[in-house]
């Protein structure tokens, strides 16, 4: 997990930021980015990619991760902001904004297999499979991913016959059918999605 990293330590930067997102599948709620920069010195071998993790370990690691990084930003991208620019564009915007957060600006950047045209004067490498391949891209990876699991459990909250915080979202055969039973919720659905876009077609 850390041969990326070394090899770019090794090449005199210091302050590398790994960045991922969580949430282009589900059908409603936010896509969440996370940009992190560890210590050159951090190694924890229960960081990985967050979707292999157990929600547990996902929840402790987050704390673990927060607490150890040198700085960590989390950006938040709404579901009507993803219908207007697609969710591509979306997920590439919320590490743009994370990346813009950090407070220490980084002399490396690392993405998850997202080209990110700005920061012309930083670095960077996009990474396919770069949660499981790179520390710094699998912790931002599970900064994103708790981060938006909170959030469709607060929703949850608000609209329990939903079940969000069962499925978080994504287009399980519950959720389906709880859809089409309650319909849409304005400003947290993604209407550009094909299950809610034929659902509204089919109610017209």
């Amino acid at each position: 997990m850390l041969d990326y990293e070394k090899d770019i330590y090794l090449k005199g930067f210091k302050y590398i930021a790994g960045c991922d997102e969580a949430g282009r599948g589900p059908l409603c709620g936010p896509v969440v980015a996370a940009a992190v920069i560890l210590p050159s010195n951090y190694f924890n071998e229960r960081i990985n990619d967050s979707k292999k993790l157990k929600e547990k370990d996902r929840e402790e690691l987050y704390v673990e991760i927060i607490k150890n990084a040198l700085d960590y930003s989390i950006a938040v991208i709404d579901a009507k902001k993803i219908d207007e620019i697609n969710i591509y564009e979306a997920s590439r915007q919320g590490m743009i904004n994370a990346l813009n957060d950090l407070k220490i600006k980084p002399d490396y950047i690392l993405t998850d297999a997202m080209p990110l045209y700005d920061f012309f004067e930083i670095p960077k490498e996009a990474i396919i499979k770069g949660d499981a391949k790179a520390q710094c891209i699998a912790a931002a990876s599970i900064l994103a991913k708790v981060t938006r699991d909170h959030i469709m459990e607060e929703y949850d909250k608000l609209y329990p016959q939903y079940k969000f915080k069962k499925h978080k979202g994504y287009p399980t055969k519950e959720h389906l059918e709880l859809l089409n039973k309650y319909g849409p919720i304005k400003d947290l659905y993604r209407f550009t999605y094909g299950p809610v876009k034929k659902l509204i077609k089919e109610k017209l």
